[in-house]
């Protein structure tokens, strides 16, 4: 008899989107690998009706606040699914664009170090940098017992004190107290006796607490005698040697104590080392690490511009009645500085930029105002165009001018923090070091990669009783490391924001600590984990999906990797299409058996039946070159970076080598820059050439299209606008008077008020995540029952939005400004996306293709640097052939590419590959090689070229299949 643990999981009749009644088993405890053409319904299948059900199944245990919601959530359709455990889904989509969220506190490292810091950490001086002094009463008066038996000393407490105030009052108060003597600026008097004149005030204010001498047998009166000198003094307590008078005062304390300054800090906990704690934050930038802050940049942004001209973009952009005496203004302070108006921005002085930008400072200048409309001279200082930007934002009467003024800041790093995000005495605590030195603060160690950081733990030389009290904690932070170096992110910065990682960057951290928390008898569900990882990286990831199955888990991984399918225990392909063309599972068993299957699209590719070969006619670079030089952002070591103009250029690399940092932290934003589209700032180089070709840059990467259930593909496009013109324009519609507005779910009028058109209704869960659920008023169509009545060929405008882009082009064939559209959606390979699918529900891949459809619909001038990060992403084998085909087009119409990419069988299709490495992380940020495909297979420094030559060396002349140009 099969034991339960064994029993496959049983799924029968799913017909979830697009499956079509589908009857499968998943296997217990194995790796199970969905793969199959994009929109077949893998996703269908293992997210929207496995995932949901075992989520819902959860949510049935929870407390009865929770179960209240479970009636309206929907059951996945199918009609049983058997053997289901908890569900975990660990999906691809690019994190959310919370600034407070990094790395480490996705993996909650962060939280563990902030405990780390807080109890094992040394406090220093924020300014001087030495060690500050803790003792505990005991500990005082063990070092006071341990001088010479019968040595005399004072125990004073020393008081704060007003730079020139009366101290009759505060000796009164002590005298009142019982204390009989004090010391004023290091002299001693009775407290009882009158307080001559000229000692009134002190700079110093000491109480005597109490007169001992150091011997065994006042141990008991000087322990309590310590604790009241440290309650009086704040903590801070003074012994004096009256009989030793070569021997300084001892200061000492209780608190995080530095004696020369008299600098006190209080004990911290690990809240002070939270960003998002006001105990920790810096209060300048709220623990953001960046400010909004003037741009000189957007304030200039042609600097081959005159004042006349307008080269100061807020004076030229403000409303009419203030550009006049702006324009006297600039003639003012260029007569001032003896500066011509009429030489471009470029060529005036840099003192001249500084009088502009910064202002004069205390320096009067003349300038000419109106006064009773007359022309008056007054001379008064100028703050500078900056100061005059801050204070429009800051001072700004309405949203909109406060909108007006935000054009010209951009995020900069705090000054005061220097984005660190913490305050300085937060940052002044540090680890052990070798040798007594200092070592890392708690943002020096979170701006080391992962791997940096765990191998910086290790070597910390931890006093005995540090490591036995701390060994629990630090096992738990360098296993978390390990796991994102297992992962394939070594490389990744703790402190990075995760905003700014890709989705499947994301994927990882999230599985990095679904590793740590060791839990066994879950079912994982996967979206690609293998997205943005190089050849080179895959097997570390495998050994990661093993290990979770070893302990015991279930793992259902949507996947088109071919190392990752090889490797699966299950294969079960979907197809045999997208789509109403999909739905069916095509074949399903092990590799070897999808291999010998000559039904199964996956398997003709893994047996090498059908191959992508590389194309035969290659563009060579001769139409120039776009030059970047000296870029050293991050971990870029000066590198200078050449793109062929007209050409298909792949970056390749390993993982963390700098592909991202150098194409789009340096290369795009200056490219932006320089064409006068860009607001963020580029990251260091010294100059960037050859742009006299290009007339503007396409950015396409994997970020959500947008961030509500409101954006979707048609609204992307454009097409869902001529969708409502056609509406508005039906017989019903013109009887009712009924406007394009009216089938709008943006606005009110003809959409459901009681969801505002998103078609659900958000559910905050407290401190579960919030859930969606379908609007009961008009059951998730989004429209009024009035709108609804008006239909074209029989269907709602709710029921364009249900189909599929390959439907809706057969219903509105005949009208070009929605057909248009749509079939470049198709193009793309997303025709079986649905025209109303909301883009937060789009994985990273789909988003890119949209944004590239998007731009295909736009007439091209053949002078466009596209740049496209992993286009690839939740391609199948057979979906990179019409990529390719997209690709190619472009470039014979004489686009240049620049194209960020793992996959092997776009590298050969390149026409030149510019290849980083040689290793991620610090042993990166340099070029290794360039050239063709070839030239770079053939590079023996290169990682990358080694995984590429075999596939070059497999090519066979009838394996050539160069995808058609559309």
């Amino acid at each position: 008899m099969t034991s339960p643990d064994s029993t496959p999981i049983h799924i029968r009749g799913a017909r979830m989107h697009n499956l079509r009644n589908v009857d499968v088993d998943i296997p217990r405890h194995r790796l199970t690998v969905l793969t199959g053409p994009s929109g077949s319904g893998k996703s269908s299948l293992a997210f929207d009706t496995l995932f949901a059900e075992g989520q819902r199944r959860y949510l049935q245990s929870l407390s009865a606040y929770v179960r209240q919601f479970l009636d309206q959530m929907e059951k996945p359709e199918v009609d049983a699914i058997d053997g289901l455990c908890p569900a975990i889904a660990i999906e691809q989509k690019s994190a959310a664009g919370n600034p407070r969220s990094t790395v480490a506190t996705t993996t909650e490292i962060y939280d563990h170090l902030r405990i780390l810091y807080a109890h094992a950490g040394i406090p220093h001086h924020p300014l001087t940098g030495r060690p500050l002094q803790r003792l505990t009463a005991g500990d005082i008066a063990e070092k006071i017992l341990a001088r010479p038996p019968g040595t005399p000393f004072l125990l004073l407490a020393p008081l704060t004190t007003e730079p020139g105030a009366d101290l009759r009052g505060e000796l009164e108060r002590l005298r009142r107290q019982g204390f009989t003597r004090a010391r004023l600026d290091g002299e001693l008097l009775l407290l009882d006796e009158p307080l001559p004149p000229a000692r009134r005030s002190a700079t110093t204010l000491e109480v005597v607490v109490d007169r001992l001498k150091a011997e065994p047998a006042a141990r008991t009166r000087l322990a309590d005698s310590l604790e009241l000198a440290l309650r009086t003094g704040a903590g801070v307590v003074v012994v004096h040697w009256p009989s030793l008078p070569g021997e300084a005062d001892w200061k000492l304390s209780n608190r995080n104590y530095d004696p020369e300054s008299g600098t006190a800090i209080p004990e911290l906990t690990p809240a002070h080392f939270s960003f998002n704690n006001p105990l920790g934050a810096c209060p300048s930038c709220q623990g953001l690490g960046t400010a909004l802050l003037p741009d000189p940049g957007l304030i200039i942004p042609d600097p081959g511009a005159t004042l006349e001209d307008g080269a100061v973009a807020p004076w030229r952009l403000a409303p009419k009645a203030l550009r006049g005496p702006y324009k006297t203004l600039a003639r003012d302070l260029a007569r001032h500085a003896g500066a011509d108006l009429g030489r471009p921005w470029r060529e005036l002085p840099p003192s001249f930029h500084r009088l502009i930008l910064e202002g004069s400072g205390a320096e009067p200048i003349p300038m000419t105002t109106l006064r009773q409309g007359k022309a008056v001279t007054e001379h008064r200082p100028f703050p500078g165009v900056c100061a005059l930007v801050r204070d429009m934002h800051e001072q700004a009467a309405s949203p909109l001018a406060r909108q007006r003024a935000r054009r010209f800041l951009s995020p900069q790093r705090c000054s005061a923090c220097g984005g660190a995000r913490l305050r300085p005495e937060v940052l002044a605590v540090r680890l052990p070091g070798p040798g007594g030195t200092p070592g890392p603060s708690i943002r020096e160690l979170c701006a080391l990669t992962a791997s940096q950081a765990l191998e910086m733990l290790r070597a910390c030389p931890w006093p005995e009783t540090a490591r036995s009290a701390f060994r629990d904690l630090l096992q738990e932070i360098e296993s978390r490391l390990g796991f994102l170096c297992r992962v394939g992110l070594p490389y990744i910065a703790l402190d990075r924001e995760a905003g700014t990682l890709s989705g499947g960057e994301m994927q990882r951290i999230r599985l990095a600590g679904q590793i740590g928390t060791g839990l066994t008898g879950v079912l994982y569900v996967l979206d690609e984990p293998s997205i943005g990882l190089h050849p080179r990286d895959h097997a570390r990831l495998l050994d990661t999906l093993h290990h979770l199955r070893s302990l015991g888990n279930t793992l259902v991984v949507v996947e088109h990797d071919e190392d990752t399918i090889r490797q699966a225990d299950h294969v079960i392909e979907l197809g045999t299409g997208a789509g109403r063309l999909g739905g069916k599972i095509t074949a399903q068993g092990t590799p070897a058996q999808i291999q010998a299957d000559p039904a199964s699209l996956t398997g003709r590719y893994l047996s090498g039946a059908l191959t992508l070969g590389a194309s035969p006619r290659r563009v060579p670079p001769q139409r120039g070159w776009i030059t970047l030089t000296g870029a050293s952002e991050h971990n870029l070591q000066n590198v200078d970076f050449r793109v062929p103009l007209g050409c298909f250029t792949c970056v390749t690399g390993v993982s963390g080598s700098g592909k991202s940092t150098l194409v789009h932290d340096v290369f795009a934003r200056a490219v932006f820059r320089h064409l006068g589209q860009g607001k963020e700032l580029p990251g260091a180089h010294r100059a960037l050439h050859g742009l006299e070709a290009i007339d503007k840059c396409i950015l396409i990467d994997q970020s959500p299209i947008g961030r509500s259930p409101r954006s979707n593909p048609a609204t992307y496009l454009g097409a869902f606008d001529a969708i409502r013109t056609l509406f508005a324009q039906l017989p019903l519609s013109r009887v009712r008077g009924y406007a394009k507005g009216r089938f709008s779910f943006n606005t009110p009028g003809g959409r459901c008020e009681r969801c505002q058109g998103e078609g659900s209704i958000k559910i905050e869960m407290q401190l579960l995540p919030d859930v969606r659920i379908p609007c009961d008023a008009c059951g998730g169509r989004r429209f009024n029952r009035e709108t609804l009545e008006i239909t074209y060929k029989g269907h709602t405008i709710a029921d364009i939005l249900a189909l599929t882009v390959d439907e809706a082009m057969a219903l509105f064939r005949a009208i070009p400004a929605i057909a248009g559209p749509l079939a470049v959606l198709a193009r793309v390979g997303l025709g079986y996306l649905a025209l109303g699918q909301g883009g937060t529900s789009l994985s990273g891949g789909e988003a890119q293709r949209i944004k590239l459809a998007a731009e295909l619909a736009r007439k091209s001038t053949g002078r466009t640097l596209y740049i496209l990060d992993e286009p690839t992403t939740g391609l199948h084998f057979a979906d990179i052939e019409l990529l390719l085909s997209v690709l190619f087009n472009l470039r014979q119409a004489g686009n240049t590419l620049l194209v960020i990419e793992h996959h092997l069988d776009v590298m050969k299709n390149a026409d030149h590959i510019i290849d980083l490495g040689p290793e991620g992380g610090s042993q990166g940020g340099r070029i290794v090689c360039t050239g063709t495909p070839e030239d770079v297979a053939a590079c023996p420094d290169s990682i990358t070229g080694r995984c590429l030559a075999p596939k070059l060396a497999a090519l066979r002349p009838s394996a050539f299949h160069e995808p058609t140009l559309l």
